[in-house]
C-alpha cells in the first residue's frame, strides 16, 4: 500500500468552502481508503491506497462534490514526494527559520514553457521563488497575502499552497505511518 497526502485547495478559508475534518475523514473511509488521518483544518489528509494517483484524484474530487457540494481541486503527493519536497528546498536555514516565510505551492503537473512565460519577474529585494518539478518554493520578504506573486501563481493551474511548518509536519506524519 502506498501512503498518500491529499492537499485540498481553498477549504475552510475565511468562512468559505467549509468542511469539517471529521466528515472529510469519514468520506475518505467510505471511499475505501485506509489509515485515514487529517492534519489541521486546511485540508491535509493522509491515507493508504493501492489505487493510482489519477484514480484517487478523480475519486476524491467527485466524492467531495457529491458529499459537500463543492468543486475542490485535490493535489496528491506520496510520502516519498513529500520527503523530496523537504530535501529539495532551495532556501537557506536562515530563510527557513520560523517556517512562516517559506511556502510550497504544489502544482498538479509540472509547468510548461507557456506557464513559465506567465511567471512574474522578480526584482532585487522582492520575494524569491524557485520552480523544481511540480513545486514552487517561495520566500516572502513580507506577508504572503500582500505579495504580487501569490495572485500570479494562482493562475498557473490546479495547485495548493502550504507553509514550511505544515510541510515538515506532513513529512513527519507520513514517516510515522511507515513505522
Amino acid at each position: 500500500m502506498a501512503i498518500y497526502c491529499a492537499l485540498l485547495r481553498g477549504i475552510n478559508v475565511s468562512g468559505h468552502n467549509m468542511i469539517k475534518m471529521a466528515e472529510l475523514k469519514k468520506m475518505f473511509e467510505q471511499l475505501g481508503y485506509e489509515r485515514v488521518q487529517t492534519y489541521i483544518n486546511s485540508g491535509n489528509i493522509l491515507f493508504e491506497s493501492e489505487e493510482s494517483m489519477d484514480a484517487i484524484q478523480s475519486k476524491l474530487e467527485q466524492g467531495i462534490s457529491n458529499t459537500f457540494g463543492l468543486q475542490i481541486a485535490v493535489i496528491l503527493r506520496t510520502d516519498e514526494e513529500i520527503k523530496g519536497i523537504i530535501a529539495t528546498c532551495p532556501f537557506s536555514e536562515d530563510q527557513l527559520a520560523g517556517g512562516k516565510k517559506v511556502y510550497i505551492t504544489m502544482l498538479r503537473v509540472a509547468p510548461t514553457q507557456a506557464d513559465y512565460d506567465k511567471m512574474p519577474e522578480v526584482e532585487q529585494g522582492q520575494d524569491l521563488y524557485h520552480i523544481i518539478d511540480r513545486e514552487v518554493y517561495v520566500y516572502y520578504q513580507g506577508v504572503m497575502h500582500e505579495s504580487k506573486l501569490t495572485k500570479k501563481f494562482q493562475k498557473l493551474m490546479p495547485q495548493t499552497t502550504r507553509n514550511w511548518n505544515t510541510m515538515q509536519k506532513l513529512y513527519a506524519l507520513t514517516q510515522a505511518m511507515k513505522a
